[in-house]
């Protein structure tokens, strides 16, 4: 079962007023419904169907007629079409927009939201894809009526022509996650926090690694770049113009090609019974990179 599926089958679950049910019905009927004189609506999840037929039962005493078929393009699963001849004025179906009286609260306005997203919305599932929640609706102004509502909670949703319809797309994990808790799927998001928090962990380590591999691999260069100034010294016979300080630097770096400079300042201090830091190490080291440059000059 897809994720978009999990979560249109918890929505079916909730309990709601009447007022909010209505809200829920006149948002289906009017994203879905194929026809323009009578209800037609069609959809691949049983449950809704299920639920729709009993939106349809409870609250104007109506039973559609359901019929079922294989789906388009030779796919495995079934189509439920759900048709109804009788007129619901109250829901004024014929407008481009619903009546301001089905959303004018906030526990309506997310009821019919929930009625958009069982027929027109898919997520996809975090654990497998990228971050990605979309309506794909067929008139502009709809669309952009569904848009400005989506985004009066802050949800930051983009909307875009595809091809011939309208696509509303939420693109952003957290937002995403606020979108579910607005149609009140309390356990998808659970399951989309738990995974989201994973993922991010993750990556966030990941780059830390990146990060931490990338600064061995700087450091064991810049050993070996040091390593060759003072070989080169020692081939041009330069070396024993360096003081002792700079000299004694100079061995413990060819013994020790593989620390940095903090564990190589440790280890010269330890040997040695002389406190050097890592600056005065990185400082006695660039003193004869420039004694290099100035010889290879002349």
């Amino acid at each position: 079962m897809s994720f978009t599926s999990t979560v249109k089958n918890e929505i079916c679950d909730i309990s709601s007023m009447r007022i909010e049910k209505i809200s829920e019905l006149s948002a289906i009927i009017k994203a879905n419904n194929k026809e323009e004189k009578k209800i037609r609506i069609d959809t691949e999840n049983s449950k809704v169907a299920r639920f729709i037929y009993q939106l349809f039962r409870e609250l104007y005493d109506i039973h559609p007629k359901i019929t079922v078929r294989k789906g388009y393009n030779f796919k495995k699963n079934y189509i439920y079409l759900l048709e109804v001849k009788e007129s619901l004025p109250d829901l004024e179906l014929e407008s481009e927009i619903p009546p301001p009286y089905l959303i004018a609260e906030d526990d309506l306005l997310r009821a019919y939201i929930r009625g958009v997203f069982l027929m027109c919305g898919s997520i996809n599932d975090p654990k497998t894809s990228r971050y990605h929640l979309e309506f794909i609706l067929d008139k502009k102004t709809y669309a952009e009526f569904l848009n400005e509502k989506l985004n009066l909670y802050q949800l930051n949703s983009k909307l875009i022509k595809k091809e011939n319809k309208y696509m509303i797309y939420i693109k952003e994990a957290e937002k995403i996650s606020d979108f579910l808790r607005l149609i009140k799927a309390t356990n998808a998001v659970l399951y989309y926090e738990q995974i989201r928090i994973y993922r991010e962990s993750k990556n966030r380590n990941n780059r830390l690694n990146n990060c931490e591999q990338a600064n061995v691999d700087k450091m064991i260069m810049t050993a070996q770049d040091q390593i060759k100034n003072i070989l080169f010294l020692k081939e041009q016979g330069s070396y024993e113009f360096l003081d002792d300080k700079m000299k004694e630097v100079s061995e413990y770096r060819m013994k020790y090609p593989e620390v940095s400079l903090e564990e190589l300042s440790k280890i010269i201090s330890l040997e040695t019974g002389k406190k050097i830091t890592k600056s005065g190490v990185h400082h006695r080291l660039k003193k004869i990179e420039e004694m290099v440059n100035k010889v290879r000059s002349k």
